[in-house]
């Protein structure tokens, strides 16, 4: 199947496989318009072409002969400002003389077979040229000597279009930009509404919907990272749109650092979506030859609500976003010491956490914060990565081969973006802080952000890092960052380049994460920031998992895992089993609830292995034992959400493995209810012909679909959780189920 369809005659561009249409046309004045974006088409006649309409007070092109034709109005893919188009403009670049004003028209086009790479950027690839085909359109502004090169890649399989945008100075003026996006598509008038996943630290991706309304809404982030407060996804979604039904169109965008998404509903009631490093502050000094290279942005649509869209980001981030030899392997149960000791521990303390823990079947011990400097508080030692002899007097490989001798991997807790007050390296470089000379520099758990911009930090935490996991053999990272920017400001930049600082930044951390994951390709890198504060496509790049709260809250951990998974799959999202009362809601949940919902992201502990009880280790051995048997179903599996955990008391997920043959769906109650109703519960995704069976009973793939399962009352008070495995016995039926 051709994916990307040309009518030179007629200026179209048909980008089509089986999921969606996506069609382009040059316009007057070879301005490039947006016509159609939805359920795919076989051909296409010119239905959307844009109406010749005079709407006074639109301005018109300078050699137009009537009034009928305006940017203004028109819908457009990567619109300008200052040419006659007053809404949100793409892109905005200030020139040597001053101006502001950028028109970029259509040249022309190519066409490559597969997806080229983004330099020095991730971005989702393929395997095989096969997979995919790309569309460049190349547009210039030929007074500034500048060129636009729009690109769009069809993946053959998967309802994803992916775009980004170059900005090539092929002129010999210097030209600041101000704003490049990645992605605007403009939408014809519609009622509409947006999906958003804002939070907090410890109440991360928490869902919230709401009306598309005449004026504009930005969502963002200021952070220097993607951040708890605004994850880079946005989706818009028909009013009727339900998880199983209706259009949703998601936008992912692939970058780590301050972001900007907005939707603009103009006074014709048409919607204008943009997605891009956030604007504000920033700026990009581009010299003559040189070429800024914008972020990707995925795209999903689906005609089937939003557990459509949702698994379709979750295969491609899975499948062709996370790379390394951890991509499709099993994750390991880990156990992490933080919650067990925080920073009051010695090396006996660990050995015993490690062998209880080995006991109990778990596979990979994480020594958390407090292994090096001098670091009993979160008051100095970051950026001193050499071993805390006094805690750890026979050092780390000591403690690596012990985890090894219990059969256990071991891993290893770095910060390597930050740096204490307190340190050895800024006793030595004070001036390698992001901060402004003559100002004072705001802490953040009493630490600041290294410029991760300049080389020479990189290198030296890059030397002091090797210098460890050369020695040491580490199987597992966890990587934290644990405070945002402030005081934005480089000593190593001069001034006029300032605006630069926080993109330099995310490029330089996207540099060492390169070199890194190249040169330790054993090791399984998880992000973490605070948790969950830079969980996003960028990160999952260089890293297969994060952490994805510092809430282990059972209950809260309903909301955040839900709305993590609007995007993201369940083999990136980090979740553990703590001790109660719950270290930050001071809650009290069964073991058995607190492994349920763990068992929704990847599986681990986050407590200390030589407190529990008899009756608790043997709970803990049982998870343990079912999750690795049923382990690549809950990592890999097709999962689905049933109830919402936002809406509901009750909420539901359910997972289908590769082979299509295990079903493992869970089932919570949140409070118990007096009186309470006998609810039904309806899977989603099985086979209607085929037989299953549940607990010796068999049932038809649609008996369990549409007519669905009584789920009783719960009879142990809050908090209750009911785990289900099902198997497919038979692929297909006929007649009554229970012959």
């Amino acid at each position: 199947m051709e994916l990307i369809h040309v009518n030179e005659t007629e200026g179209i561009f048909h980008l089509t496989n089986r999921h969606y249409s996506y069609i382009l046309r040059i316009e007057e004045g070879h301005v490039v318009a947006q016509e159609y974006f939805g359920q795919p088409i076989k051909t296409y006649h010119g239905a959307r072409k844009y109406p010749r309409i005079d709407r006074s007070f639109s301005p018109n092109f300078p050699d137009a002969t009537d009034r009928l034709f305006s940017i203004d109005t028109l819908l457009q893919e990567y619109p300008g400002y200052g040419t006659g188009d007053y809404r949100s403009p793409a892109q905005q670049i200030k020139h040597e003389d001053g101006s502001d004003v950028t028109d970029f028209r259509y040249r022309s086009y190519e066409r490559i077979n597969g997806k080229p790479k983004l330099d020095g950027l991730p971005a989702t690839y393929i395997e095989m040229e096969e997979e995919a085909e790309t569309l460049v359109l190349i547009l210039e502004d030929a007074k500034e000597e500048l060129e636009l090169r729009l690109a769009y890649t069809v993946f053959r399989d998967r309802p994803i279009l992916s775009r980004s945008v170059q900005l090539h100075n092929v002129g010999t003026k210097t030209h600041d930009i101000q704003k490049l996006m990645s992605l605007s598509l403009d939408l014809p008038s519609q009622e509409l509404e947006c999906l958003t996943l804002n939070g907090t630290w410890g109440r991360e991706r928490m869902m919230e919907r709401e009306t598309i309304t005449r004026g504009i809404k930005v969502f963002d982030s200021k952070r220097g990272s993607s951040s708890h407060q605004m994850n880079p996804f946005l989706a818009i979604v028909s009013p009727e749109a339900t998880e199983y039904s209706g259009e949703v169109v998601g936008f992912s965008l692939v970058y780590s650092g301050s972001h900007q998404m907005t939707v603009e509903k103009d006074p014709y009631g048409q919607t204008r979506i943009q997605l891009g490093i956030n604007p504000f502050g920033f700026q990009w000094q581009l010299n003559p030859g040189e070429c800024f290279q914008a972020p990707e942005v995925n795209i999903s649509y689906s005609q089937h609500g939003m557990m459509q869209m949702s698994q379709a980001f979750h295969a491609l981030y899975r499948e062709r976003l996370a790379r390394g030899n951890f991509r499709d392997a099993d994750r390991p149960v880990l156990i992490n010491n933080w919650e067990a000791t925080y920073f009051d521990f010695d090396e006996t303390k660990i050995k015993q956490i490690m062998e209880e823990s080995a006991a109990l079947g778990i596979e990979l011990f994480v020594l958390d914060d407090g292994w090096f400097g001098r670091r009993d508080d979160d008051y100095s030692s970051l950026g001193d990565w050499f071993e805390y002899q006094e805690k750890i007097p026979n050092g780390l490989k000591h403690l690596a081969d012990h985890a090894h001798a219990q059969k256990m991997q071991f891993g290893l807790w770095f910060e390597p973006e930050m740096i204490s007050k307190n340190s050895q390296l800024f006793r030595d470089h004070p001036d390698w802080t992001i901060h402004i000379p003559g100002r004072g520099r705001s802490k953040g758990r009493d630490q600041y952000v290294l410029d991760f911009s300049r080389k020479e930090v990189r290198d030296n935490i890059i030397e002091q890092m090797t210098a460890v996991l050369d020695e040491v053999e580490i199987d597992y990272i966890k990587w934290d960052f644990n405070r945002n920017v402030t005081e934005v400001f480089s000593t190593a930049l001069p001034s006029e380049l300032q605006g630069e600082l926080l993109h330099r930044y995310v490029l330089g951390l996207y540099e060492v994460l390169e070199f890194l994951t190249a040169r330790y390709p054993h090791i399984l890198f998880e992000s973490c920031s605070g948790g969950g504060g830079r969980f996003d496509p960028g990160m999952l790049y260089y890293m297969p998992q994060t952490w994805t709260s510092d809430n282990t809250d059972a209950v809260a951990r309903l909301k955040i895992q839900h709305g993590t998974s609007m995007v993201y799959p369940i083999s990136s999202m980090g979740a553990h089993v703590s001790a109660v009362p719950n270290h930050q809601t001071h809650r009290k949940t069964s073991l058995a609830m607190r492994g349920h919902v763990a068992m929704a992201g990847v599986f681990g502990y986050e407590l200390d292995a030589t407190r529990l009880s008899e009756q608790e280790k043997a709970i803990v051995k049982q998870q343990i034992a079912f999750y690795r048997t049923h382990r690549r179903t809950l990592q890999y599996g097709t999962f689905y959400r049933l109830e919402s955990a936002f809406t509901s008391n009750h909420p539901a997920w359910m997972f289908i493995s590769q082979e299509q043959d295990e079903i493992i769906v869970c089932v919570v109650t949140v409070l118990s209810e007096a009186a309470a109703p006998i609810r039904t519960l309806k899977l989603s995704g099985l086979d209607p012909q085929a037989i299953y069976e549940l607990e010796g009973v068999r049932y038809g793939g649609d008996e369990l679909m549409y007519v669905g399962l009584y789920v009783p009352p719960t009879v142990n008070g809050d908090f209750d959780s009911r785990l289900y495995v099902l198997k497919k016995i038979q692929e297909h039926s006929g007649g009554n189920h229970d012959e």
